[in-house]
């Protein structure tokens, strides 16, 4: 066993790291920095894909089915919605108020090609479950081995 000399000075931050970490979580990762405050800034997405689909999953509690608006442009899946506040209460009663109320778009490229005309939405508990068929190009083709 060592005795190591205890150096407080060494374990403050130099002025140079403490100017780099402000500017990263100022300017680069933004979001990072206020996450405990406002959370993601939009739908958490869970993405998957089987052999024939992809399949979208994201909670969207309190919002009604026919208030959400769900598109695929090219590769891009787009989700909409809006959470409306069930009771008018006066913002003097409130102590606290960390559910957002209000429009809310998450756009998320996809993975693979897809057939947008046959995908199906489902909508359960305030979750909804997108699934898109693959395109025919993006499903795996099984090619057999000949021997002569």
């Amino acid at each position: 066993m060592s005795i190591v000399r205890w150096e407080p000075l060494s374990e403050l931050m130099s002025l140079r790291e403490a100017m780099d970490r402000l500017f990263e979580e100022s300017f680069v990762r933004p979001r990072a920095a206020l996450a405990p405050f406002f959370g993601t800034g939009g739908l958490a997405l869970d993405v998957y894909e089987t052999d024939d689909a992809l399949v979208i999953t994201t909670d969207v509690p309190g919002v009604k089915a026919e208030d959400l608006d769900i598109s695929i442009t090219g590769d891009i899946l787009t989700i909409k919605g809006e959470t409306k506040q069930e009771t008018e209460v006066k913002r003097e009663n409130y102590h606290r108020q960390e559910r957002r109320y209000g429009a809310f778009s998450r756009s998320v490229a996809l993975p693979v090609s897809v057939n947008a005309d046959k995908a199906e939405a489902k909508f359960k508990d305030g979750v909804l479950t997108l699934t898109i068929p693959k395109a025919e190009e993006a499903k795996p083709k099984v090619i057999k081995v000949k021997s002569k």
